[in-house]
């Protein structure tokens, strides 16, 4: 008997026969489908379509697709969850039944080397591949230290990056990377399903058996989040995940928040809870609802099981005063 499509929620639901033990991964979009408009409300600002050629003054953010930011402030640059190769897994063919754990990890240098300028800093929320997979390349091409958990950190020693190349952070830090530049480091919490359940859980507290090869070998491995500044620019807090630790957020109070929207209702009061938590910040940017396997080509194709015009209509309901900006990939925006 055939199987049922299988929707983005079943796909953090059902586990897979690969060896590594993933969850069958679905959301459906088929290849031939047409974009969906982007949806909006009123008062939720979108993104110019084309970014200008002219790179505008003070901190400079480029959505990089995903929950992947660009940042960039007087000559320097911090990544955050830089996945560009976007290469397909299956997750948005056939109902996610192709999906495949087996799926290799691979890097395009073509892809990555144009658009990540010259990083003095990566962060990286957690482990899955939508997140690191291009880490332990644009580390050893630029030598720049990594940020992370500890089972990022092992992951990336059994990718070749060295050990001195490598931050281990647990959530409470807050680090000066000199001339301005901060970071604090917040324990934060990866989405759910309708079950509750989390995707491709597991932390590593050693070097993984084998060298990490596939998809199913990265473990979510815990979350973070992060608030960014430089002096004179805006603090940015930087989410890879639908989800939050409420007592570590709070008093926070960013001027920016890059909040994931969410592809499940399993989090009570996402939304209100996490605006209340950050002192409703000024401006929110939606991340991490796009279909991730798809080039990075504007307009964005969103993933058609994340509701971004339920989400942007909680952030008016729940913090009347912030403004909502819709982005686009790598259009260069000072969200002033």
């Amino acid at each position: 008997m055939r199987k049922p499509a299988l929707d983005r929620r079943t796909f953090l639901r059902t586990a897979a026969a690969a060896g590594a033990g993933l969850p069958v991964a679905a959301a459906a979009l088929p290849a031939e489908a047409a974009p969906r408009e982007r949806p909006a409300r009123p008062g939720a600002e979108q993104a110019p379509e084309h970014p200008s050629r002219k790179e505008p003054a003070g901190t400079v953010f480029r959505w990089l697709g995903t929950a992947g930011w660009r940042i960039d402030h007087g000559g320097r640059t911090v990544l955050f969850d830089p996945y560009l190769t976007r290469f397909t897994t299956g997750l948005y063919v056939d109902g996610g039944k192709a999906f495949d754990p087996a799926t290799p990890l691979v890097t395009d240098p073509a892809l990555v080397d144009p658009r990540i300028g010259s990083p003095e800093l990566l962060l990286v929320s957690h482990s899955h591949w939508d997140h690191i997979n291009d880490v332990p390349y644009i580390a050893a091409r630029t030598g720049a230290p990594v940020v992370g958990t500890e089972t990022t950190y092992h992951l990336l020693r059994a990718l070749d990056v060295p050990a001195g190349q490598l931050i281990v952070v647990k959530g409470g830090e807050v680090l000066d990377f000199g001339g301005g530049l901060t970071v604090e480091v917040v324990a934060s919490r990866h989405s759910r399903n309708d079950q509750r359940r989390y995707f491709a859980p597991g932390t590593l507290n050693a070097l993984p058996p084998r060298r990490p090869a596939t998809v199913g070998d990265l473990p979510e491995g815990d979350t973070l989040a992060f608030q960014v500044g430089f002096d004179g620019g805006p603090t940015a807090f930087l989410t890879g995940a639908s989800d939050f630790a409420e007592r570590e957020a709070a008093g926070l109070r960013p001027d920016l928040a890059m909040i994931a929207v969410p592809g499940s209702a399993a989090t009570h009061g996402y939304v209100p809870r996490l605006m209340r938590a950050l002192g409703n910040p000024r401006t929110v940017v939606p991340v991490h609802w796009d279909t991730f396997e798809s080039a990075l080509v504007n307009p964005v194709r969103p993933d058609p099981h994340m509701d971004l015009a339920a989400f942007t209509a909680q952030v008016a309901q729940a913090s009347p005063q912030t403004r909502v900006v819709v982005p686009d990939y790598l259009t260069p925006r000072t969200f002033g």
